[in-house]
């Protein structure tokens, strides 16, 4: 479907793409647009070109973003569509879930923020929250300038 080597970036491309279907109610108001992940994957296309769709469209007025849960279709004082867990808090969960399993080690650095964000296809925002929830319940604990750990099994 992209033409890949013609003279209309791709960025713009799959914006044109994504403008159709919010315009033909394919992705109506309040419900979440693709994410940069979604993106990426679907079209096979960096993370700063899918990035920067959803800047476009934000420019437009078609879409808006809300930290931590993403970015939704229509006017942001417009009812969405919520997740039903917010996105770091499924992240979160998945994490513990490997801490469980014993991918991560008691006393053993979980990956970075920049890694999680690379994994989950996620803005720095919402990496720092996944570990700051995992914080909260008890999974892990964070050294200064070292990075975040695997809390010992009480």
């Amino acid at each position: 479907m992209l033409d890949r080597d013609g003279p209309v970036p791709l960025y713009q491309q799959i914006t044109q793409i994504i403008r159709e279907q919010i315009r033909d109610g394919r992705l109506p108001a309040g419900q979440p647009m693709p994410s940069e992940a979604e993106i990426e994957a679907d079209y096979g296309v960096a993370r700063t070109t899918a990035r920067r769709v959803a800047q476009e469209l934000r420019e437009e007025g078609l879409v808006y973003t809300i930290q931590g849960e993403g970015t939704f279709v229509g006017e942001p004082d417009a009812p969405r569509m919520r997740r039903k867990v917010a996105l770091y808090q499924q992240i979160a969960g998945e994490l513990a879930g490997r801490i469980r399993a014993g991918e991560f080690r008691p006393n053993r650095a979980i990956p970075s923020e920049k890694k999680l964000m690379q994994e989950y296809g996620v803005a720095k925002v919402t990496a720092r929250q996944a570990v700051a929830h995992l914080r909260e319940l008890g999974y892990v604990f964070t050294v200064s300038h070292r990075g975040t750990y695997v809390t010992q099994p009480e």
